[in-house]
């Protein structure tokens, strides 16, 4: 089966030309001005006069809540969500019940995922201080790598952040990216103590960037940073929150000749403590949602390219397990069907450029994660594509919203820009709010040494 999409102005390396794209199958077979292909041969073809086409995007921060936590949310329903964001790959997080920390837990989602996800996928690999010789198990070219974020094991066991000694065996042995969660469990305790002093179990949600605060941030990442620049270790850093963090990274290599990378989530680049008032406990998140000063400086971090990519942290709730007062009200939500197109409306705000948001969220996000053959639009590569109307505005509301949890923080914000076609390995699985489930998306691959 082949695919023409003409007079598309593709957006892919750093550069913005109007051409066609023939897609053969599940790859990109050519990219050219003028495609033409004989009269007996069936091909369909795509007008996409006046619309943008982007790589897909891949998101490598996810909670999709399979297993075990399926009453917020399932692969099925995510990836779904996801795909009709313009996110054709996710890899996602190990916090599932049971938390994934064997090798066998970590195979039986990624067979979940083969049989229902409609977007391309991988899971991480779980690590606590009791399973390092399971987790250093885990195949480089198959797996994207091994995380503790969202793991917490009980009350008096943190992220691994908090223990430097773990760290330092962790960095020696590990020849695979490790992708941590970094703030400071003593300092959120100290904090939480204080102000539930003050207010008892009813501290405000606007205290929240108190309790998980800048400093509890800085200080697990410098402590971190030490630790894996010793070793040399392939080390990412999930949802940076904060400018003071965000100064710490370098600028001065390549994205792929680094090894210590980070990212921004779009809900740091969106919201700021100014929106507690209004969002309340839907926009907590951990680490917070901070000052104004921090979302500016996470922005123009990315522009710099201290910050190397763009990502959700979709980490959905139902809307009763939002609700309550500060403890027990859970953090996360729901991320991915709006991220692309919060990213395209700073994109009309003139915060950032196309080729900027393309970078940060499709072709550095592969060369963080060495996958193969995605991330571009490149003749022979994968077909994972996005058509996008950049003058289509459109509103969200509870009717078009996709998360099985059935709210966002952007519900009744208007979006300037409008996701109109989304291919997975060349599959058309969304088009016009209209989805194509006859096939699942692939195990992303990936290279061997990262």
């Amino acid at each position: 089966m082949k695919t023409i999409i003409r007079n598309a102005s593709v957006v892919n390396e750093g550069k913005i030309i109007v051409t066609d794209v023939l897609l053969s199958n599940d790859r990109i077979e050519r990219i050219d001005s003028n495609i033409s292909l004989p009269a007996k041969l069936y091909f369909e073809e795509i007008n996409a006069d006046g619309l943008h086409l982007i790589p897909g995007v891949i998101d490598d921060q996810v909670h999709f809540r399979e297993p075990g936590l399926t009453h917020k949310a399932n692969i099925y329903t995510e990836s779904k969500a996801a795909v009709a964001g313009g996110i054709t790959s996710f890899m996602d997080m190990p916090n599932t019940i049971p938390n994934t920390l064997t090798q066998e837990l970590l195979e039986e989602k990624y067979c979940i995922a083969s049989k229902t996800s409609l977007a391309n996928y991988s899971f991480f690999m779980g690590i606590n201080q009791k399973n390092l010789e399971e987790a250093l198990k885990t195949d480089n070219e198959n797996v994207c790598g091994i995380t503790d974020d969202g793991l917490y094991f009980n009350s008096n066991e943190g992220i691994l952040a908090n223990y430097p000694e773990f760290l330092e065996k962790l960095f020696s042995k590990t020849e695979t990216l490790v992708a941590l969660h970094s703030e400071d469990d003593t300092i959120i305790k100290n904090n939480i103590l204080k102000y539930s002093n003050l207010y008892g179990q009813n501290i405000p949600i606007s205290f929240h960037p108190f309790i998980r605060n800048e400093e509890a941030c800085v200080t697990a990442t410098k402590r971190v940073l030490e630790i894996a620049k010793k070793h040399n270790n392939r080390l990412h850093f999930f949802h940076i929150s904060t400018l003071a963090e965000a100064n710490l990274f370098d600028n001065k290599l390549a994205v792929r000749e680094k090894r210590i990378t980070a990212e921004a989530c779009i809900h740091h680049l969106w919201f700021s403590d100014k929106d507690y008032e209004k969002q309340g406990n839907k926009i907590k998140w951990n680490p917070s949602i901070k000052t104004e000063e921090d979302k500016n400086g996470l922005l123009a971090a990315l522009l710099n390219d201290k910050l190397d990519i763009i990502a959700t942290d979709h980490a959905p709730h139902t809307l009763e397990e939002k609700n309550g007062n500060y403890f027990n009200s859970m953090s996360g939500g729901p991320l991915v069907q709006h991220a692309l197109i919060v990213m395209l409306e700073l994109y009309h705000k003139r915060k950032i450029s196309l080729e900027k948001i393309v970078e940060k969220m499709s072709h550095n996000v592969a060369e963080i994660y060495r996958i193969k053959e995605r991330g571009y639009i490149r003749e022979g590569y994968y077909a994972d594509l996005v058509l996008v109307d950049l003058n289509n505005a459109w509103k969200v509301t509870p009717e078009n919203i996709l998360y099985k949890c059935k709210w966002s923080p952007f519900e009744n914000q208007m979006f300037k820009s409008k996701i109109i076609k989304t291919f997975v390995n060349g599959n058309l699985v969304f088009n016009n709010n209209i989805f194509n489930e006859s096939k699942k998306g692939n195990r992303l691959k990936f290279e061997k040494h990262r």
